[in-house]
C-alpha cells in the first residue's frame, strides 16, 4: 500500500458505518438468540439515526459550504463522502430488511407471529379496532395537506404515514365523446404516536403469540380516520426525516446556561433535514408530492426502506416470557473484600478496589455515595455527571447528602448529546435541593468521570473517591463494560480536587502530578509514553503498547503509533468502534494488530498499557484517541498503582485479546472479517471468558 497521506487513514465516517455493520452482523448471526437478534436490529437502526443527526449532518454542512475538507477528512472530499455514505447506507438498509425477513420467519417457527393489517385473523379484528379507538386514536395527529399554504414541520426521527386518497369522481351524466374527469387525489399525513409502546401484543391463540406494529394498527383503521371522505382507494406508506442535531448556543449573557441549552434543544426540531427514508413501495406521485412540498432535493440523502423504518423500536421488543430466545443473564460477581453491608469507606481506606461492570456489581458505587450521604464525618461531595439513568440512584444519593447538610458540588454536562433534556431536568431538581451546580466551561465539554469526597478523620481531612471509564449510570452499567477505581490515594484525589478548581476558575491552569488531564496535557503525555516505548525498542529493550478504547481517529496519535510500529514496538489494539488507523501495512504499521469485539455487552472501557521495559504502566481513562477527547474536552486518565489491580487489568486485556468468536479484524477493506481460529484452537468468546475470569477468582477466594 502506498503510504502517502491519502492511504494512511480510514475515513472516520466510513469506519463508523463499518462498526454499525458489525452490529448488523450480530442480527444476522444464527448463534445469537432470536429476540436478541431483533434487539441488535434495533440498535443498528438507532445508531444510524444518531449518525445522520450528528456526523453526516456535519459532513453535509461542510459539503454545502463548498469546502472540500480533505485535510480534516483524511484525503476524501466532503462532496464525495456524502455520496459514499448514502451508497453504503442504502446497502446496509437493504441488508437489514433481508435479515428482518429471516428473523420473522424463524420467529414464526417459535410460534411468535408478526402480523400486518392484511394478516389479522378474525379473533384479533375486534381487539385491534378497540385498541385503536381507545388508546391510539386520541393520540393521533392527522393533517390534510393539499390546501395548506405551508407544509407542517415533521419531527426529527418520528415515524409518519404518508396517506394517498383517490377520491370517487362526481356522478355526471354520460355524454358520448366527453373525456372522463381526472380523479382528485388528496394527501395527508399521520404522526405515529411515541407516547406508548410501538409494538402491540395481541391476545395469544393456543401456543401462538401475535405481535403487531402500531403502524399496522393504524393502517387497519384508516377507514375510521377518513370516514368523512368519499374515497375510492386509500394507501399508507411510512416516511421518516432525520434532522441536523447541532445545537446553536445563544450568546446572550443575560440568559443562564440552563435557559440557553433548553432553547437550543427546542430549536433542534427545526434543524435542516439530512436524511429522508421512505417505504420503497410508495407510489411515485406520492413520493414526489412529499419531496417537493418538504423541499428535499436529490443532493440530500434519500434512502429507500421497508414498511417499518423505526426499527429502533425492536430494542424494546417484548420478551413474551420467551427467555429461551434471549441471552442467559448471568448475575454480576461480587468484588472480593467489599461488602454492601458494612462500611465501604473503611475498606477503601486500606486499599484500592476496581469494579468491572457488568461482570461485577455496580451497586458498590451507589453504596459509596449513600454511605457518604449519611456519614457525619463527610463534609463535601464533588462529582462530574454526563449521562444519567432515567430514575437515577446517583441523583437520589446526592440529594440525600444535601438534605443531610453536606456540601454537594455537581458538574453536570448540559451538552451531553441527546441527553440534554434529561440533564436539564436533573439540574433543576438539584438546584431546588441546594446542590451547587457547575455547568462546564465555554468551548469544552466535561466528559471526565470523577468523584471526590472530604471526610474529617482525627481532625484532618481525608479524601475518598472514584474514577471511571464510563458514565455514572446504573442502567447502562448492566450492559456497558466499564471499570471504576475506588480509592483513597491522597495525591490522585488531590489532582481530582484541582480539576474542580479548574471548573470554578478556568483561566488558571493546574499542574497534575498523577492524572493525565485533557485538554492541556493528554496529547503531550501520551506522546511521551509512546516515545519511551520507541526508545526502548531502538536499544533492544522489551517494548509494547496495548490499548483498549471505543474509537481511534486522531491523525496525530495515529501517526505516532505508526512511528512506534516502524521502531519495532509491538501493539495490540482493541478498538470497538471507529478505527482510522490501518494495521498491518509493511513500512507503516506492520507491528500493529487491531480488533473489534461486538457481542452481548457494549465494550466501553478505556485501558492503556505501556510495557516500560517489562515494568508496565497501566491507565484507565474516560478518553478515546479522538481529537475532541484529547484537545476539546475535559477528560481524565488515571494511573493504576496497586499491583493486584494492575495485574487484573493486564490479564483482562489479554482475555479480550484472545477472543476468536466475536472478534473482527480492522482493515483497510472495511470488510469486518472475523478473526480466524487456528487449527486445533479452542473456541474463546472474550466476554464469556471475562466473566469466567472473575467467577474463578471468586471461587478461588472462597476456597482459600
Amino acid at each position: 500500500m502506498n503510504s502517502n497521506n491519502n492511504f494512511r487513514y480510514i475515513d472516520r465516517e466510513k469506519s463508523w458505518l463499518t462498526f454499525n455493520a458489525r452490529v448488523l452482523q450480530e442480527a444476522a448471526d444464527e448463534s445469537v438468540p432470536l429476540l436478541d437478534r431483533l434487539r441488535f436490529l434495533g440498535i443498528f437502526s438507532n445508531n444510524l439515526d444518531e449518525f445522520f443527526r450528528v456526523r453526516f449532518a456535519a459532513v453535509r454542512r461542510l459539503s454545502l459550504s463548498g469546502l472540500t475538507g480533505e485535510k480534516i477528512l483524511g484525503g476524501i472530499t466532503s462532496q464525495q463522502l456524502v455520496k459514499d455514505i448514502t451508497e453504503i447506507v442504502i446497502k446496509h438498509q437493504s441488508e437489514s430488511l433481508r435479515i428482518l425477513e429471516i428473523i420473522e420467519k424463524q420467529l414464526e417457527k417459535e410460534n411468535i407471529i408478526i402480523v400486518n393489517e392484511n394478516q389479522l385473523c378474525q379473533e384479533h379484528q375486534n381487539f385491534v379496532h378497540d385498541f385503536f379507538i381507545q388508546k391510539v386514536s386520541p393520540e393521533l395527529v392527522t393533517i390534510i395537506l393539499n390546501d395548506l399554504a405551508e407544509f407542517p414541520l415533521l419531527k426529527d426521527t418520528v415515524g409518519y404515514l404518508a396517506i394517498k386518497l383517490v377520491m370517487k369522481p362526481e356522478q355526471k351524466p354520460k355524454v358520448l365523446g366527453l373525456v372522463r374527469p381526472k380523479k382528485e387525489v388528496r394527501y395527508a399525513i399521520i404522526e405515529i404516536p411515541k407516547s406508548f409502546n410501538r409494538i402491540v401484543v395481541l391476545p395469544a391463540i393456543g401456543e401462538k403469540q401475535y405481535i403487531m406494529p402500531i403502524d399496522d394498527v393504524i393502517r387497519y383503521n384508516l377507514s375510521s380516520i377518513f370516514n368523512i371522505f368519499d374515497y375510492e382507494s386509500i394507501s399508507a406508506h411510512m416516511i421518516k426525516i432525520t434532522r441536523d442535531a447541532q445545537l446553536d448556543i445563544d450568546s446572550d449573557m443575560s440568559k443562564s446556561m440552563l435557559q440557553k441549552i433548553a432553547t437550543s434543544v427546542k430549536d433542534r426540531r427545526i434543524g435542516e433535514p439530512v436524511r429522508f427514508v421512505y417505504d420503497k413501495t410508495i407510489d411515485k406521485d406520492t413520493l414526489s408530492f412529499f419531496l417537493n412540498r418538504m423541499g428535499i432535493e436529490s443532493t440530500d440523502s434519500i434512502i429507500p426502506g421497508g414498511r417499518y423504518h423505526n426499527r429502533r423500536d425492536y430494542m424494546d421488543f417484548p420478551n413474551l416470557g420467551r427467555f429461551d430466545l434471549l441471552y442467559q443473564q448471568k448475575p454480576p460477581m461480587p468484588v472480593e473484600g467489599l461488602s454492601l453491608e458494612g462500611s465501604i469507606l473503611n475498606r477503601i481506606a486500606k486499599k484500592d478496589y476496581l469494579i468491572f461492570a457488568p461482570y461485577q456489581s455496580y451497586s458498590y458505587v451507589i453504596k459509596f455515595l449513600r454511605e457518604a450521604a449519611l456519614d457525619p464525618k463527610v463534609t463535601t461531595i464533588k462529582i462530574t455527571l454526563y449521562r444519567l439513568a432515567k430514575n437515577s440512584q446517583i441523583i437520589s444519593s446526592l440529594i440525600n447528602a444535601a438534605k443531610n447538610g453536606k456540601r454537594v458540588v455537581v458538574q453536570i454536562e448540559l451538552q451531553a448529546r441527546f441527553d440534554e433534556a434529561n440533564n436539564i431536568s436533573y439540574a433543576e431538581q438539584m438546584q431546588q435541593e441546594g446542590i451547587e451546580l457547575i455547568f462546564g466551561i465555554k468551548g469544552l465539554k466535561v466528559h471526565s468521570k470523577i468523584c471526590v469526597i472530604d471526610r474529617i478523620e482525627e481532625g484532618k481531612t481525608k479524601r475518598y473517591g472514584f474514577i471511571s471509564t464510563g458514565n455514572f449510570n446504573e442502567t447502562t452499567a448492566k450492559f456497558y463494560t466499564d471499570v471504576t477505581l475506588l480509592t483513597s490515594h491522597n495525591q490522585i484525589l488531590k489532582d481530582c480536587t484541582k480539576i474542580f478548581e479548574f471548573f470554578d476558575i478556568n483561566y488558571r491552569l493546574h499542574r497534575y502530578k498523577h492524572l493525565i488531564v485533557s485538554p492541556h496535557y493528554s496529547r503531550s503525555r501520551f506522546n511521551k509514553l509512546i516515545d519511551r516505548e520507541i526508545l526502548n525498542a531502538q536499544v533492544g529493550k522489551p517494548a509494547y503498547i496495548n490499548l483498549k478504547m471505543n474509537s481511534l481517529s486522531d491523525f496525530q496519535m495515529i501517526d505516532k503509533l505508526y512511528e512506534a510500529s516502524n521502531a519495532g514496538v509491538k501493539m495490540k489494539l482493541q478498538i470497538r468502534g471507529i478505527c482510522s488507523l490501518i494495521p498491518g501495512v509493511k513500512g507503516m504499521s506492520e507491528n500493529i494488530e487491531a480488533i473489534s469485539i461486538v457481542d452481548n455487552f457494549l465494550e466501553h472501557s478505556r485501558v492503556f498499557i505501556f510495557c516500560n521495559d517489562n515494568d508496565p504502566e497501566v491507565f484507565i481513562s474516560s478518553a478515546d484517541f479522538m481529537t475532541r477527547n484529547i484537545d476539546g474536552r475535559v477528560e481524565v486518565t488515571c494511573p493504576i498503582y496497586q499491583e493486584d489491580i494492575k495485574k487484573q487489568l493486564i490479564e483482562t486485556f489479554e482475555v479480550g485479546w484472545k477472543g476468536n468468536v466475536k472478534a473482527r479484524l480492522h482493515s483497510e477493506k472495511l470488510d469486518n472479517k472475523y478473526r480466524v481460529r487456528k487449527e486445533g484452537e479452542a473456541v474463546f468468546r472474550a466476554q464469556h471468558e471475562t466473566y469466567n475470569y472473575y467467577k474463578n477468582q471468586q471461587e478461588n477466594n472462597d476456597n482459600f
